[in-house]
Parts: C-alpha cells; structure tokens; sequence
C-alpha cells in the first residue's frame, strides 16, 4: 500500500491508501468520457480514459469519424499507485476546475490525430440515477455517474486536415462514471450460458445528453430483452448563470426507426411527459456515428479491451472503413450518433444518442440475437 499525491487530499473513504478501492472486485474501474462535434455532421469525436484498480491498468482512446473513415489511437499502460497521473501514452486529461473545466490532448504521433482542447461545461454536472444490474446471484454492474454537456476551444488535427476549435460551434457531452462493470479480459460464462441458450439474452440502452442553447434535456432508457425497464432517467439542466432548478420530465419513451436488414438507427422520437403540462416530443436526425465497437475498448476481441494487460505502455492506431452498411456491420455493437435534436416547440440542439440494442429484444421484433429490421 504505497501512498501517493492523492493521499494529501483529505477524501479518504476507507482505511487504506488511494492506490486501493473498497471492493476486491476485478470489474471496478472508474472512466472519463468526451465527446465533441462543430454542430454538423462535419465530424464527431470519441475519446475517453479509463483506471482499473484491482487489475492494475489505465487505458485511452481517441476515435473520430470522419469522411468515411474512422481514425484511432489508443493506449494503454501499468497503472502504479499514483491515480493522479492521467497521462496514457500519447493521451491525457487534466482537471482545470472540478466539475467545470477539463483540457484533453492527444499529443502528436505517426497516425496523424493529435488535438488540444479546453471543455467547459455549459450547465451544471447532473448525477444520474445509480445503475444496478444483477446476473442471476452476481453484481455484473453496480455505476456511479454524472454528465455534463459543455462547449470546447482549441485544436484538432486529422485525416490532413487542422481543425480551429472555437466555442460557438463546438459542442459536446462528457461523463465521469466509477464503479463495477465488466472490464478486462473476459471471464467463462458458467451458467449464464443458460440464458443464452433460453432466450434470455439482450439489452437495449439509450442514453442522450441533448444541448440547446439555454439548457440539457437528459434522457436514459435501459431495458431488458422482453421490454422491462432497468433503469430511466429524463431531466432538463438549465444553464450555468440561469439560476433555475433541474425539472424532472417523468418516464421517457424513445421508439427507434431502423435502417433495412440492420440495427443502425435512422431515425428516433423520444417523447416525455413531465408531471404536469404537456408532454414533451424530440425528433432526432442522425448525422453519423462512431461506432465505438471498432477498436475503443467497449467490445473486447483478442487482444484489446478495456482493462486488458498490455505490458508497460503500448500505444497503437487504428483506421476503419465504414463506407458501407457490411462493412459497418461487425462493428455495429454500441454507436454514438451525433443528432441534431428537434423538439416539438420549435427548439434546435445537437448531442448524442448512444444506442445499443444487443442479442434479443422483443418490443422491436428482435426475437433471435441475430434479427434485424425488415
């Protein structure tokens, strides 16, 4: 238990040093998350960072869509004991301002895409329902969070081209997440094969932070195969200055119109219904996607995921073709679509919504793990 700077501060939750969590768990971890666009569909970029705790790594990416291409770098290197080094090869994020300003950068290397920007959060950071999900008698995800849009200022750099980024346009949501969820590399399924083998396998996720020009709408949906509800939040964040409180809009529904012989989104309306006055309606158009499946980390595959052991320090970059619908298809797993957003008043936004309707989900007719939309 070595101590570390992060043991001068006076926030200790246990007995033990920072270096050490409160749980032996394998699957803690705890992860920022950004994403940032120009307000087009010019661009949209994914990085995020994450500390494994109980495995002993810390691991970054950076992806971006662009043209037809999406372009990675990641890393991935030996944790240590000092928490407060956020420096992942190439990758790094720096806290300015606790819950209001953050500087990522992704330093210059033989790939190409590089940027330094300052984010700055538009309204206040909004803590999100706990998250508790159960697989038969084990935790498989016990998640603390927050979100936060904001706008971003800096530079970025990709693909040839140099990108002057200036708060006016440049827009985006983060998160900061901790907690259990499956990390590293993957363990047997024992008798979670059972499900599997009975039907009982799928999961359908949304969560969208959506940014107007005075406020966030917030809305998540996490349901099981057959439709039940497992976790749902829908909020309205005004902005910093404004001086208003956090309206909670009721239980949010979001139906989702798929494109032909695939799960990709083409379009969604997202409809909430605040305890008194009208409902409220979005309309979401997709501009792209980062399909973060393609080398992030989010979906394992033999040999790079989030938590796995990679030595040292490795650092690696990736480009993927996404040109086409069959190329896009294995990697067609957890998408971050950039939308613009627009609601039944009459109000533009732009933001994400990350989608994911995995194995079977029956409300959507998806009654095999491998069905898609007629």
């Amino acid at each position: 238990m070595p101590i570390s700077p992060m043991d001068e501060f006076l926030s200790h939750q246990t007995t033990d040093t920072f270096d050490r969590v409160a749980t032996s768990d394998r699957n803690f971890y705890d992860r920022h998350y950004f994403n940032c666009h120009p307000s087009s569909d010019e661009l949209f970029l994914v990085t995020g960072m994450g500390q494994y705790p109980n495995l002993g790594v810390t691991d970054a990416f950076v992806t971006v869509s662009h043209g037809t291409q999406q372009y990675t770098v990641r890393a991935s290197r030996e944790l240590g004991a000092d928490r407060l080094d956020t420096q992942v090869g190439p990758l790094s994020v720096e806290v300015l301002r606790g819950l209001k300003e953050l500087r990522l950068r992704c330093a210059p290397n033989e790939w190409g895409l590089e940027f330094d920007l300052r984010f700055v959060g538009a309204v206040p950071c909004l803590e999100e329902p706990k998250t508790f999900l159960r697989g038969r008698a084990r935790i498989m995800q016990e998640v603390s969070r927050y979100a936060q849009v904001g706008c971003y200022e800096g530079v970025l750099k990709v693909a040839g081209q140099t990108y002057e980024v200036e708060p006016s346009r440049w827009k985006g949501a983060r998160d900061h997440s901790w907690g259990i969820r499956p990390v590293g590399e993957p363990e047997p399924p024992g008798i979670r094969v059972a499900d599997v083998k009975a039907g009982r396998a799928g999961f359908f996720h949304n969560w969208m932070p959506m940014q107007f020009d005075d406020y966030m709408l917030k809305v998540s949906i996490d349901e099981d195969c057959d439709g039940k509800r497992l976790l749902s939040e829908a909020a309205l964040v005004w902005n910093n200055g404004l001086e208003r409180a956090v309206e909670q809009l009721g239980h949010p529904e979001v139906a989702i119109r798929y494109h032909s012989g695939t799960r990709e989104m083409a379009h969604a309306e997202v409809t909430l219904t605040p305890e008194s006055g009208p409902a409220l309606r979005v309309s979401n158009t997709p501009l792209r996607t980062v399909y973060l499946a393609a080398g992030s980390g989010y979906r394992p595959d033999e040999s790079w995921g989030h938590g796995f052991y990679q030595g040292p320090l490795r650092v690696e970059g990736l480009t993927h073709d996404m040109s086409t619908a069959e190329k896009r298809a294995p990697w067609n797993f957890v998408n971050e679509t950039l939308c613009r957003f627009e609601r039944d008043n009459g109000d533009i936004g732009w933001g994400m919504h990350e989608n994911m309707c995995l194995g079977i989900y029956r409300p959507n007719g998806f009654d095999t793990p491998d069905a898609v939309a007629p």
